[in-house]
């Protein structure tokens, strides 16, 4: 089965409003160019300066504006829509980092909390620490769709390989991985690690990023990627907030996992075994 995907490209900074309002210009924008899926990047609609800043301005599922936002405009345009990730607030004070895969009718397929926490420090003081106000997520979701199964999840979890092979084994087809990645690790990982997560499971990739430098300075990548399951690049975005287009085929997958059908030839084992100091 043939159908369009399009990944948005964005530069959301930390006025809420402003940032759907962008964000819904280029989805209606992919709409028209052909799109049938729509994704949106991890954090599309809002990125504060700090933490506190964040969790203050944070929303309950019930009252995120983005949500009823996207429902309508999903309905509106009769495509589906990936909003990325949006803050909402956890009972512990944090927040879920959470993704929504919406149908063509508007209505919620499934959500998705993120599950691995981006708590790192890289050279020249750039360090991060989002489990200070992320709360984890603890289950994987493969979405259903018209196409087939959409194995869900954010940014980080793509350094986690064996959360995208059990996302394939449960009947993923494709992979939505939207993020924010910084400039500093996108330059580095950011494309082999997606066409290694293609290619390990025999998947489509459909990689939404957020490009551009922020008025606090953060800094994202961007390279919204569509990658094949042979690990082909179809679309890949760039520096410059816009979208990126392409035709995915499911038979594509049934092809490279039939070529190489490494899905079915895991093998339990033990150890190994730390050697004593």
């Amino acid at each position: 089965m043939k159908f369009k995907v399009a990944c948005i490209q964005n530069c959301a900074d930390d006025d809420l409003a402003e940032n759907i309002t962008l964000a819904t210009e280029l989805v209606r924008a992919a709409r028209q160019a052909g799109a049938d899926l729509i994704c949106l990047p991890e954090n599309f609609s809002l990125i504060q300066v700090n933490d506190a800043r964040l969790l203050a301005q944070a929303h309950t599922e019930e009252s995120h504006p983005a949500i009823p936002h996207f429902k309508d405009l999903a309905r509106a345009l009769g495509a589906w829509i990936l909003m990325g990730s949006l803050a909402i607030k956890h009972a512990s004070g944090k927040i879920n980092n959470r993704s929504y895969l919406l149908d063509d009718s508007g209505r919620v397929i499934a959500s998705y909390n993120k599950l691995h926490l981006f708590d790192v420090n890289l050279k020249a003081g750039e360090s991060y620490r989002e489990s200070a106000t992320v709360e984890p997520g603890d289950r994987a979701v493969v979405a259903a769709t018209p196409w087939g199964g959409i194995g869900l999840s954010v940014c980080y979890d793509l350094r986690f390989a064996h959360l995208y092979r059990a996302l394939a084994q449960a009947g993923a087809q494709y992979l939505s991985i939207p993020a924010a990645f910084t400039r500093t690790t996108g330059q580095a990982h950011w494309h082999v690690l997606q066409r290694a997560r293609a290619i390990e499971t025999g998947s489509y990739v459909f990689a939404p990023g957020q490009c551009g430098i922020r008025r606090s300075g953060r800094a994202t990548y961007g390279h919204s990627l569509i990658v094949d399951p042979w690990g082909r690049i179809l679309a890949d975005g760039g520096d410059e907030s816009g979208f990126v287009i392409a035709e995915v085929d499911s038979a594509r997958v049934e092809e490279a996992r039939r070529m190489i059908p490494a899905l079915q030839h895991d093998r339990g084992f033990t150890g190994p075994e730390a050697d004593a100091l």
